[in-house]
């Protein structure tokens, strides 16, 4: 196997080219608003809930300060994933790019760690789901569901039926149409945001100020180390990049829809955070497992004000679940188009337009998984995987310009190389920290992927077996 072989680029030309073929032709439905809304829809999702505590715990009041940090540390990938989502409008994401830029080899490994990072992601967050359907069940009606039926077996119960009933339901509604589902989302993106307009006026109509004394009692280092617990509340903008193919001005829309997703984002983040110190002391936060209920209940008194969290929390969950399982079967079908896994599940639908087959098979895989798969510390494997992406799609953007600096580029990240250099150095800082056994899971999960792709993929490629017909040609 020759060096270059491996590692032989693909022609952006010839992949937007591709992307016009009847059988593998997505419908251009989606405009900047729904694009942002996907944006939003996949960010503001468990963490605004549940990740204010954790951030408070280390740097106290200066928390929101924290989360400008991590939303500064996101943007500098952001404007990568912009300037190659806008330059190379194709389904796949990292994956796409770095075919464009590193290869084969390295865009089927990254393809591979995105099908796992979403995959697990979807199903972790369905399992979610379900705890915080119990949650606004005994919040609004002091009734909760079974543990037979809505947990798995590591926790007692059977199987976790809410978990899996929420991702079907998705998927369904990812079957039935792009446009459909991004009408959805931006509707359940409106009512999560009131939610959070609804905490936020609560807290300053009770803001105790003496709450934000001392403000930054750790330090620097407090505010850097919750910064690097809140940037996971971030991920999710990246898969925005995944809609390339379905965006109606791609060159337009999809730079608006990820910087602007994560700016919007931030905004509330910061706000919601601020709110919630001025409430109750940030010593409360951090020791509370729901502290924005609890925020609103001890600093407000707000007793039913749970059941109005817990709503917002289901309804910013399914949001994430729709957004994620959208990306997650996006990336598959650019690799089967690409001939690295089965170029079956790359057909579109004619009636409906989406890849539905694929859809269908992942939405059934990950129902299982959170029906009785224990989910454990392989969430952990989202944060590297994410962050491998990052790092990926930042070289990407340097590479790029060097090969191809005449490429059209409608959008341009600034000051290349040193914008995608620093996203770069930011996210080898975070995955550093990461536990080693997340490493070592991740370097198995790599493994067998390589198996897949010496066995399958490698003979199997479209570029590969071009070059072989042109050869016969020749």
């Amino acid at each position: 196997m020759a060096f270059n072989g491996l590692f032989a680029v693909r022609a952006v030309d010839e992949l937007v080219d591709e992307t016009e073929e009847e059988e593998h032709k997505l419908r251009r439905s989606v405009g900047s608003l729904g694009l942002t809304a996907m944006g939003v829809g996949a960010i503001i999702g468990t963490g605004i809930f549940v990740v204010i505590g954790e951030g408070a715990a280390e740097a106290g009041p200066a928390v929101s300060l924290a989360f400008v940090l991590a939303a500064v540390t996101c943007l500098f990938s952001a404007l990568s994933y912009s300037e190659l989502a806008a330059s190379v409008p194709v389904s796949g994401s990292a994956y796409t790019y770095s075919y464009a830029t590193l290869g084969e080899l390295v865009a089927f490994i990254i393809g591979w760690d995105l099908i796992l990072e979403y995959g697990v992601s979807v199903a972790a967050v369905a399992v979610g789901w379900g705890g915080n359907f119990n949650v606004f069940l005994d919040s609004a009606f002091g009734y909760t569901l079974p543990a037979a039926i809505s947990s798995p077996p590591e926790d007692g119960g059977v199987f976790n039926l809410p978990a899996v009933l929420i991702v079907l339901m998705v998927t369904l509604l990812l079957v039935r149409g792009t446009r459909e589902s991004a009408q959805v989302n931006l509707v359940m993106v409106f009512i999560k945001i009131a939610v959070l307009i609804f905490f936020i006026i609560a807290a300053f109509t009770a803001f105790d100020a003496d709450n934000l004394e001392p403000f930054n009692p750790e330090g620097f280092g407090g505010i850097t180390a919750a910064a690097g617990l809140i940037f996971f509340a971030y991920i999710g903008f990246d898969a925005v990049s995944t809609a390339s193919e379905e965006a109606n001005n791609p060159a337009k829309d999809l730079p608006i829809a990820i910087v602007g997703s994560l700016l919007i984002s931030t905004f509330f983040y910061v706000l919601v955070a601020f709110g919630a110190i001025g409430l109750v002391p940030a010593a409360d936060l951090a020791g509370s497992e729901a502290p924005l209920a609890d925020a609103l209940k001890d600093g407000a008194g707000l007793d039913w004000a749970a059941a109005v969290l817990a709503l917002g929390a289901i309804i910013a969950i399914t949001s994430v679940l729709l957004v994620i399982l959208y990306g997650q079967t996006r990336i598959f079908f650019a690799m089967c188009r690409d001939g690295l896994m089965p170029m079956s599940f790359a057909k579109v639908n004619p009636r409906y337009g989406t890849p539905a087959r694929l859809t269908m098979t992942f939405g059934l895989a990950i129902a299982a998984l959170a029906a009785f798969v224990p989910l454990g510390a392989i969430v952990e494997l989202v944060n590297i995987g994410t962050l491998f992406a990052f790092v990926l799609v930042n070289i990407g953007v340097i590479i790029l310009r060097r090969t191809k600096p005449d490429m059209p580029r409608p959008f341009r990240t600034p000051f290349v190389p040193i914008v995608p250099g620093i996203g770069i150095l930011l996210c080898l800082w975070l995955m550093i920290d990461l536990p080693g056994t997340t490493w070592l899971r991740f370097a198995i999960w790599m493994a067998i992927g390589l198996v897949v792709y010496f066995s399958y993929s490698y003979g199997h490629s479209r570029l590969r077996s071009s070059a072989r017909r042109e050869q016969e040609q020749a």
